[in-house]
């Protein structure tokens, strides 16, 4: 089933996860075990992570430099099919700009629709590691609006080989991602509703968000798309904090702002199980103030951490 029909289905707040595939050569029970761990509260769609090559340098025994590229987490594509077929639970795989060509992207959407899988998650993605700004793959999208526009087109029947005859219409539900507080590339936050809005309009069933700590920032945002005229639904996406380092790591990385109480709570904790109690209960807060305003969908981002995820699902479904 579509995304978006689940949502338009549902009358009340439903949940849904993020799962990342294990890293190259790792158990893939791990995903077998954060699922079961968590099908007590129904999860109605889980969302599974795809990442582009990275480059890699090591010395030779000459002395000199190899630069090679290598995917750490592989997979999206098998696990994702896995986990429908055993748990009857729809998947949305993201698809990237960032490392992918566009035949490469048409070919992985083919996949993905011979395995009976309708939704996927169009993203940007990250530039290679060291760039100071993000550079298409040759041959590949410079921008999620362009992929949008790729997946809409195939939904068409239109193929990237204009030749090819009784061509066969891939209709995935789309969604794209959105910025509370703007994507950290973005000048500001009025351009960066633009670009929003592009993607919605080149087709996008629904949006949703980066993580955030403060959720007058989400019901700010929400007001924001509407007044611009997005009317797609908007999904709040919650990070449980479950390492005390995230006080610094999380700011930089993803460009967010911690809230001056959450801050001091986990600046006071002396280590990571503390600052784990400390990033639940905070993600419990806002989990219930979400759900009382009846989001469509409470979305976590686990990091193959379940039982802070179980905690907070507990405490609000």
């Amino acid at each position: 089933m579509k995304v978006i029909d689940i949502i338009n289905k549902s009358e009340k707040t439903i949940f849904s996860f993020e799962l990342l595939p294990p890293l190259k050569g790792n158990d893939a029970g791990v995903i077998t075990r954060t699922i079961e761990s968590l099908l007590d509260y129904n999860p109605q769609y889980i969302n599974i992570t795809t990442h582009r090559e990275e480059q890699e340098y090591r010395e030779l025994a000459d002395g000199t430099i190899e630069k090679r590229a290598i995917r750490k987490r592989p997979g999206t594509v098998a696990i994702a099919a896995s986990i429908q077929y055993k748990y009857g639970i729809p998947v949305v795989p993201h698809i990237l700009c960032g490392g992918f060509t566009k035949s490469e992207t048409e070919y992985m959407l083919i996949d993905l629709n011979f395995l009976g899988i309708e939704n996927v998650l169009a993203l940007r993605g990250d530039g290679i590691k060291g760039q100071q700004v993000f550079q298409p793959t040759p041959g590949g999208h410079a921008n999620a609006n362009e992929l949008v526009k790729q997946i809409v087109d195939l939904r068409e029947g239109k193929y990237l080989d204009s030749d090819l005859k009784n061509n066969t219409p891939l209709d995935f539900c789309i969604g794209v991602a959105g910025y509370p507080e703007k994507h950290f590339e973005s000048p500001n936050p009025e351009l960066d509703l633009q670009y929003l809005k592009q993607k919605v309009n080149a087709g996008a069933d629904y949006i949703v968000t980066q993580m955030f700590f403060d959720n007058k920032k989400y019901f700010d945002f929400v007001d924001r798309c509407r007044a611009a005229g997005i009317t797609v639904p908007i999904i709040p996406g919650l990070k449980p904090i479950n390492l005390k380092n995230q006080l610094t790591v999380l700011p930089k990385i993803f460009s967010i702002d911690l809230p001056q109480e959450l801050a001091l709570e986990l600046a006071r904790c002396k280590d990571n199980d503390a600052a784990k109690i400390v990033g639940t209960e905070w993600a419990i807060h806002q989990a219930k103030e979400l759900v009382a305003r009846n989001v469509p969908s409470l979305h976590i981002y686990t990091y193959g951490i379940s039982d802070n995820t179980r905690k907070i699902v507990e405490a609000v479904f």
